[in-house]
């Protein structure tokens, strides 16, 4: 397949796959029910940190969670209480539990009260062609408070060599634009074009067939890989080929 027939391809399938029908069975389903920015914000990022395994299972769980906040997220995260933390104790998703979800409400809240938000954490560290020194730094300020070290886990660091899918995932949503009724567009100042592929199992074994990807691992340095052959793709929405490498792999098993 030549690079012009490999775009056409992928091209189609982004068409296909980037329309509201996927939020049918997809996580991002949840951040949609809420209108206000930071409450979308606060969902989609919870939403995002619990996205492995089963997608049922995900978008259950997180559905769980908003009910467990009130289904008012920024509220919940701006004025619980301790005991409105002990109400989360019994939340669990794989590995993520009642503990590690106290920890991040409040380190939230933290983030809304003493630097601006999540949006304004990410934008302040972006680099010219990248978010990725931004997603390490996001880690440094998430983890400032007192913190059991379990829940660190739960935030990836690209400086320690991870490909970060579910953070890079979070600022798709955030970041593309709303025109097709996916992605939400809300983030005004970070450029699509320095987004990174959310690059798990599905997205890295289709990205291997097309030939976009050698790496054989999922890391940082794979993600590095797949970035530079999307953006010759599309250099100024690289990360729109996401749905068609997840789609294809999901849907088509491709």
């Amino acid at each position: 397949m030549t690079k012009a027939e490999l775009k056409e391809f992928l091209d189609a399938k982004v068409i296909e796959y980037n329309n509201p029908k996927f939020l049918e069975d997809d996580p991002l389903q949840v951040p949609h029910r809420f209108n206000q920015k930071e409450d979308i914000e606060i969902s989609a990022f919870l939403t995002a940190t619990i996205a492995w395994g089963n997608r049922k299972s995900i978008i259950n769980n997180a559905s769980r969670l908003m009910d467990l906040m009130g289904n008012s997220p920024y509220d919940f995260v701006m004025n619980h209480s301790e005991d409105d933390l002990e109400v989360l104790s019994p939340f669990v998703h794989r590995t993520f539990n009642g503990s590690d979800l106290a920890y991040f409400v409040s380190s939230l809240q933290n983030i809304y009260k003493n630097h601006g938000g999540l949006e304004a954490v990410f934008t302040a560290h972006q680099t010219e062609d990248s978010m990725q020194l931004a997603v390490s730094k996001f880690k440094e300020v998430f983890f400032e408070l007192p913190h059991q070290a379990r829940t660190q886990k739960h935030v990836s660091d690209p400086n320690k060599g991870s490909a970060a899918k579910r953070i890079n995932m979070f600022l798709r949503w955030m970041v593309r634009d709303n025109d097709t009724g996916v992605d939400f567009g809300i983030w005004k100042d970070i450029d699509p074009a320095k987004l990174s592929c959310p690059l798990d199992v599905h997205s890295g074994n289709v990205a291997r067939k097309l030939k976009l990807l050698k790496r054989k691992q999922n890391d940082a340095k794979a993600l590095q890989e797949l970035d530079k052959n999307l953006r010759k793709l599309d250099a100024t929405d690289p990360v729109k080929y996401d749905f068609a490498l997840f789609g294809l792999g999901v849907f088509e098993r491709f």
